[in-house]
């Protein structure tokens, strides 16, 4: 047999799910080849090439949108396909104006089913594009300033930011100019298309750190140091934060940023993150936190890396003030720092619109204001620059057409992601189950009185941020009755600011039908048993697992497992 006959008839050696997505992204920058999508769109949905399908489009905020079943209808852990695609639209800061919801409005109606969701990045994602419309929705786009570019993908995300940037009357500093800036530095240069996996940016200026800076790759939060007989405003900066899987919270640095350092340093961490070949090995472990959760790396070192790449040291930190048990979400009617105007935050419950309300938002802000909005991590919408005068005649629309300005603790507190319903990797129903839930709860505890942060995520990998929550909840099947069902496990007590910590699993679950009640026993226990002034996060504190999940469960039961443990829960103080 000669060599050549060897080398033919030697099996091909299967490529891994990283060794592929290496080989492709080193094939093709995606945002070079918008093009292709608009011959796809003029052939029909069959002939979007395969590595299209599953991954390029991402570089643009594309996704395949599931048939409603979810990850148990597929294969390897994600579900089937159809012909639609999901769009994230990327809102740096979350600023907006009225022009352009009434054009995402427009799109929305015309090509969404009349559906949108606000996400916990601050975008506006659509669902059931057809393949011909994509090119029309981006184009619609455009013109207006916005675009899903680098919405998914292995890339830099949405750069989140306060929504309340220059209208704060307490805050440190107005962020937002360098939250478009890093936006503009990241989105697009073909230097960072090709990243070990996603990378997410946050800067806050305000004093709240309403935009958890605390779980991105990067979080840069305003502090103040003594300078002369005065102070200079300048930047913490963390790294390594992320949730998903295996929750991270990030790691403080030592260092002080001046503003016009920022863009810099981020462009330097961004560069360090995308030359770790050890992150490119393991799809499941490439986000840049797993420098810290695997392969050794401390603060001190990322620091020293970085200084290496920027040629320069950075001024040592300085003390910084964490939030202490904040609400984030800025639902409600406040006063700005500028004279007699406020802002009005409208609670959306589980970020679900409709196109309609959409526009209904766009006409309400020009009507009684500036027509300035901002989208928050929170999934709400604020509508800026409102006379005093007007500000609860504004209140009164909003609620007209569904959105709360006065909501529940309940209502203000719920987060929800995608679920089965258009999430190919989703486990459970998310999005109809959350409103079901808090109007549960509404009903069950309407004495309630304590902020709750309520988060339901679908699947294991956390877009419903289920880890910082104060109950988070993440989606499981359970036969029930010889049938699989929807089911949620319990984890409780996640927090950000100055009593970070990640959510503790308790070792209950119970059928999807069964969470309201085992929330009122445990939030009836609260509301009876709680110290004078403690709060939810602190109650959780003092109990240990085994009684919370006994008060949920109204009874002394065993643990249940969440998932066969990688090990200890990792939490990265800042």
């Amino acid at each position: 047999m000669t060599e050549a006959t060897i080398e033919r008839s030697a099996p091909a050696v299967k490529e891994t799910k990283a060794q592929r997505m290496e080989r492709l992204k080193r094939e093709l920058n995606p945002w070079e080849a918008f093009d292709e999508v608009r011959r796809f769109a003029r052939e029909g949905r069959e002939s979007v090439l395969p590595e299209w399908a599953s991954a390029y489009l991402k570089w643009w905020g594309i996704y395949t949108q599931g048939d409603g079943v979810g990850a148990v209808g597929g294969k390897g852990g994600e579900g089937n396909a159809t012909e639609y695609f999901m769009m994230r639209v990327g809102i740096p800061n979350g600023k907006l104006h009225s022009s352009q919801l009434r054009v995402i409005a427009d799109v929305t109606r015309k090509h969404a089913r009349n559906l949108a969701d606000i996400t916990t990045r601050q975008n506006i994602q659509l669902h059931w594009l057809t393949i011909e419309s994509l090119p029309e929705v981006a184009d619609a786009l455009m013109p207006i300033g916005l675009s899903s570019k680098g919405a998914c993908g292995d890339v830099s995300r949405n750069v989140t930011g306060c929504p309340l940037a220059g209208v704060d009357a307490d805050e440190i500093s107005d962020a937002s100019s360098l939250a478009v800036d890093l936006a503009h530095m990241l989105t697009g240069n073909p230097e960072f298309y090709n990243l070990p996996r996603k990378f997410k940016v946050s800067i806050a200026g305000c004093r709240q750190w309403c935009c958890y800076p605390e779980i991105n790759e990067i979080g840069f939060t305003a502090v103040e140091r003594k300078s002369g007989s005065g102070t200079e405003v300048g930047y913490s900066i963390r790294v390594g934060g992320g949730l998903s899987k295996e929750p991270n919270l990030g790691v403080r640095l030592n260092a002080f940023l001046r503003p016009d350092q920022v863009v810099e340093v981020a462009r330097g961490v961004a560069r360090l993150f995308r030359d770790q070949d050890v992150l490119r090995e393991n799809r499941e472990r490439a986000r840049m936190k797993y420098l810290f959760l695997k392969h050794g790396w401390d603060a001190e070192r990322f620091l020293a890396e970085l200084e290496a790449r920027l040629g320069y040291r950075l001024d040592p930190a300085v003390e910084e003030e964490m939030p202490d048990d904040v609400f984030r979400d800025h639902v409600g009617i406040h006063r700005q720092k500028q004279e007699g105007l406020s802002f009005v935050g409208a609670s959306v419950l589980r970020g679900r619109m409709t196109g309609d309300q959409l526009h209904a938002v766009a006409e309400l802000a020009e009507k009684f204001g500036s027509g300035d909005l901002r989208t928050t991590v929170m999934q709400n919408l604020l509508l800026l620059n409102i006379p005093n005068g007007k500000a609860n005649a504004l209140a009164k629309e909003l609620e007209a057409i569904g959105l709360r300005v006065h909501g529940s603790n309940f209502w203000r507190g719920a987060i929800a992601c995608t679920g089965t319903e258009f999430c190919k990797l989703a486990i459970t129903e998310t999005k109809g189950f959350a409103r079901w839930l808090v109007e549960e709860m509404e009903r069950r505890i309407p004495e309630f009185d304590q902020q709750i942060k309520l988060n339901v995520t679908g699947c294991p990998n956390s877009c419903g941020q289920l880890w910082i929550a104060d109950i988070g909840i993440e989606g499981k099947k359970i036969k029930q009755d010889g049938k699989m069902v929807d089911a949620y496990y319990f984890c409780v007590g996640g927090a950000v600011g100055l009593h970070q910590r990640i959510a503790r699993p308790v070792g209950y679950r119970c059928p999807s039908t069964e969470v309201p009640e085992a929330m009122e026993r445990l939030l009836r226990r609260y509301l009876a048993d709680r110290f004078p002034g403690e709060n939810l996060r602190q109650y959780f504190v003092r109990h240990s697992e085994a009684e919370i999940r006994d008060q949920l469960a109204g009874a002394n039961v065993a643990p249940v497992e969440r998932d066969p443990s990688p090990g200890p829960v990792p939490h990265a103080a800042g």
